[in-house]
């Protein structure tokens, strides 16, 4: 399989693991509803799973990229100290077609890096002051690369839908079980029989087997979108061996990042994805 018949692969799989999501919902939504009342309560809670999933995604589509940004201490970029960086972003963002995103920088002596926006123009990479510093000029034009390819693609968009889904179907989850446990059921279907038992057993494995499957699927969603965006970004400079290098620079950096940007980016940050020597490897095959 070429690159290209990759980046096409990659796409229809994130829009079919994505669709998963809505099918654990509705799924559980309809268990509940037998458990506590009846089919229609069920696809009730569901689609209001749905509905409140939305509700939270529109939010952060207009203000999480603002809130992220605030979370990890981000300050924007400055050109008389930051040049490098700002010149990278430009070219990069030049060779991608693509309005220049806003930049920021993190104190922090760790090489990491970040892309978030709701769109190519609402977008802003957030890079480290230890990328800069550590990297030289191919290896971090080939990180912006990286970065500007998860905004080009809508990555970080997506991810943040997949987020919210992943913490809607947790609460649901946890929100059964522990009303199973310490509340009563009321005006629930009656269970009869061996097929009765057998669907409340599967339901209840759905129930806590859902928040496992949900973040799985967070995890194929995000190792898929990475290494799309590797392949992409190794495109734009042409150069994979840059990206390559920095990612073995990353490898063996034995500093974290610092714990509140971390927390506030785990899911987005460049060295928190795939295994990064399947990564190099990928990328030197190229």
């Amino acid at each position: 399989m070429n690159i290209y018949e990759n980046i096409s692969s990659n796409k229809r799989n994130s829009i079919i693991l994505v669709l998963l999501f809505f099918i654990i919902l509705i799924s559980l939504g309809y268990f509940i509803g037998f458990y506590y009342g009846n089919f229609y309560t069920g696809i009730g809670i569901g689609f209001f799973a749905m509905v409140f999933s939305i509700i939270m995604t529109l939010i952060n589509f207009y203000a999480g990229d603002k809130i992220i940004l605030k979370m990890s201490s981000a300050k924007p970029a400055d050109k008389k100290t930051h040049g490098r960086l700002i010149y990278a972003v430009e070219g990069i963002a030049i060779a991608a077609g693509i309005p220049t995103p806003k930049i920021y920088i993190i104190e922090d002596s760790a090489i990491n890096a970040f892309a978030t926006g709701r769109d190519l123009e609402h977008a802003s990479v957030t890079v480290t002051t230890g990328a800069i510093e550590r990297l030289n000029k191919l290896e971090l034009e080939s990180v912006v690369a990286h970065e500007i390819s998860h905004i080009k693609n809508y990555d970080i968009r997506l991810m943040m839908l997949v987020v919210i889904l992943v913490g809607m179907i947790t609460l649901l989850s946890d929100w059964f079980l522990r009303s199973m446990f310490y509340g009563k059921r009321k005006n629930g279907a009656k269970i009869d029989g061996v097929i009765g038992l057998v669907f409340v057993a599967l339901g209840i494995a759905l129930i806590v087997l859902s928040p496992i499957i949900a973040r799985l699927i967070k995890l194929a969603v995000s190792r898929k979108r990475e290494f799309l965006a590797d392949a992409n970004g190794a495109l734009l400079t042409r150069y994979p061996k840059g990206l390559a290098d920095a990612l073995k620079k990353i490898r063996d950096d034995k500093e974290p990042l610092v714990e509140a940007a971390n927390k506030a980016t785990a899911h987005i940050m460049f060295s928190t994805h795939p295994d990064i020597n399947d990564r190099i490897k990928r990328l030197e095959y190229m």
